[in-house]
């Protein structure tokens, strides 16, 4: 019964969250974006108490409960686990008990909590398991949603109805595709081969997890005098935690998944209270006061310092894409606060970068922020009355903000450049900048061309700029528009 309540949960959670990045309507957001806020690590960087210690009591009473119903890579490696044992029956109890690899945990966790203190974004981004799951969802799953989406599209428009309408299918930065596919074939090799090998030997929230199981309330116990020695605890168990030849389990990495005990034909295992010193059939806990203090500790300071489709326009029967170079300063969005808070908190999970429905947002391939979000003005622009990006972030990176927040938002100013510019350098008039910014920032203004002939040009108000990118988006000039954004390292309230 606890294995299928369990079992039961996991799939809800896992359901519920891959709906997150593959929703591009935003409805799913509105009612289960909690969901990924009550991921341990980004409740860290937003340093969400609540959150925190709401975990930290679930595993102190329940052991790691998490990783076999919350986090949505371990529920996947469970999956791929149980297509592993598919098939033939021998194939069933596979596994073994191996003696637990601490130095590497502790240095993975060492380099997790180093990193995030620095501000080191690419480290956390690749060890963070939730960032992890993001990726490979965005990148792999909602690709293909999306065209399922379209295909119920095309046929509802068939038949006069618009109950779906089709979206864009459009692939991350080849950087992020990358780290998602080289992710997801280790991942899928682990857990085929070995079960939860990642979460024992690598991810840094299971190792602080590990820790804190070994005091918990609730855990599964082996009693030896029921116990008949056939095994099959042990070969059955995906943590490989279970020493049957000393009837010991290893609390640390038990993720509490409960297959053990629905193994078990003798009714040698149940899930019991335990509190205190060492029973019979427990794993002894060495020096588990200091791993207590020290994982507390590792919370405490980790929580204080808490590719874009291109655009196109027709020119003698081609298609002339844009170009534009990159800002020399970035733009970031609106909620973000500042360059230092998004590079410090983001853990790249990409939820912004598949929430956002003007497809602003892509993932960033610099080493210096690598695969955090960018904004790109070559087609499209953020709109002052959108407010997704902000909505779903689980850390903190980019921050709530109201839509009055975010229309009187600064985040960068655009700059004109006369020599590309139609109405100055051809014999064109044009003010598409000036009709389309939200906030009255440009107005046509009177140039003097060369040849003496005056013309109506774009002035930029600085002052009333808010950097969204409309004028850029929509400058007709090609292949790199007359009119960009420029970002600022810290966004001011105009």
């Amino acid at each position: 019964m606890l294995r299928t309540i369990r079992i039961i949960l996991a799939a809800l959670t896992f359901t519920a969250i891959t709906l997150l990045f593959l929703d591009f309507t935003g409805a799913t957001h509105a009612f289960l974006g909690w969901l990924a806020k009550i991921q341990l690590l980004p409740a860290i960087l937003s340093a969400n108490v609540v959150v925190i210690v709401a975990l930290l009591l679930l595993t102190l009473i329940f052991g790691r409960i998490y990783c076999s119903v919350i986090c949505p890579l371990g529920v996947m490696q469970d999956i791929i686990a149980w297509l592993g044992k598919r098939g033939k029956k021998k194939n069933r109890f596979k596994y073994s008990y191996s003696k637990p690899k601490t130095w590497l945990r502790v240095v993975m966790l060492v380099i997790m909590v180093i990193s995030v203190l620095l501000g080191t974004s690419a480290i956390t981004a690749l060890l963070a398991p939730y960032s992890a799951y993001g990726r490979i969802a965005s990148s792999f799953f909602a690709p293909i949603y999306a065209l399922v989406n379209n295909l119920f599209a095309a046929i509802a428009e068939r038949a006069g109805s618009y109950a779906f309408y089709p979206t864009e299918v459009w692939g991350k930065a080849l950087s992020v595709v990358i780290v998602a596919a080289v992710t997801l074939i280790v991942l899928a090799i682990l857990a085929w081969r070995d079960g939860r090998t990642y979460c024992n030997t690598i991810c840094p929230v299971g190792t602080v997890l590990g820790f804190l199981s070994k005091f918990s309330l609730l855990k599964p116990v082996i009693d030896t005098e029921k116990c008949a020695n056939c095994h099959l605890c042990g070969r059955g168990c995906k943590a490989a935690c279970i020493d049957t030849e000393n009837h010991k389990i290893d609390y640390s990495r038990c993720v509490a998944c409960m297959d053990c005990i629905s193994i078990c034909t003798h009714d040698a295992i149940h899930y019991k209270p335990v509190w205190g010193a060492a029973k019979k059939g427990e794993v002894k806990v060495d020096a588990g006061r200091r791993a207590f203090i020290t994982t507390t500790g590792l919370l405490a300071a980790t929580a204080a310092s808490a590719q874009m489709r291109r655009a196109g326009m027709a020119r003698d029967g081609k298609v002339v894409p844009k170009d534009n170079p990159a800002p020399e300063t970035y733009i970031t969005p609106p909620g973000s606060v500042s360059h230092m808070n998004l590079h410090k908190k983001c853990i790249a999970c990409q939820l912004c970068v598949q929430a956002c429905p003007n497809n602003v947002l892509v993932p960033s391939g610099s080493h210096d922020r690598f695969m955090q979000p960018k904004m790109v003005y070559n087609e499209t622009y953020c709109r002052p009355e959108c407010t997704a990006c902000s909505a779903v972030c689980p850390t903190g990176a980019i921050r709530p903000i109201t839509k009055e927040e975010k229309a009187s938002t600064q985040i960068g100013h655009a700059v004109w450049y006369p020599e590309l510019c139609i109405p100055a350098s051809r014999r064109h008039s044009c003010n598409n900048c000036e009709r389309h910014c939200p906030t009255g920032a440009i107005t046509m203004v009177d140039y003097e061309k060369p040849d003496g002939r005056i013309v109506k040009v774009p002035a930029v108000d600085s002052s009333k700029c808010i950097g969204c990118g409309a004028c850029q988006a929509l400058c007709p000039a090609r292949p790199v528009s007359a009119i960009r954004v420029e970002g600022h390292e810290i966004h001011h309230t105009i």
